[in-house]
């Protein structure tokens, strides 16, 4: 499985964007791509979205049971 980290770097160079460039088309801040693609662990989730969303992609909480995978 793919990074987020990875994932965002790769998909912003095959688009042939900077970070720069990448930041404002997804209307955030820099910090937060390159926070980002170095794979920071204390990333907001929404800032993240907003990134993702130009792929057509969005992260989502998963809930998991303990009684359903110990059942």
């Amino acid at each position: 499985m793919i990074s987020l980290s990875e994932f965002v770097k790769q998909r912003r160079k095959q688009v042939n964007l900077t970070q720069e460039e990448f930041a404002q088309r997804a209307g955030v801040a820099l910090t937060v791509v390159r926070k980002i693609e170095q794979g920071k662990t204390n990333l907001n989730m929404a800032k993240v979205n907003e990134v993702l969303q130009l792929f057509g992609h969005k992260l989502a909480p998963v809930i998991s049971s303990e009684s359903d995978e110990n059942g």
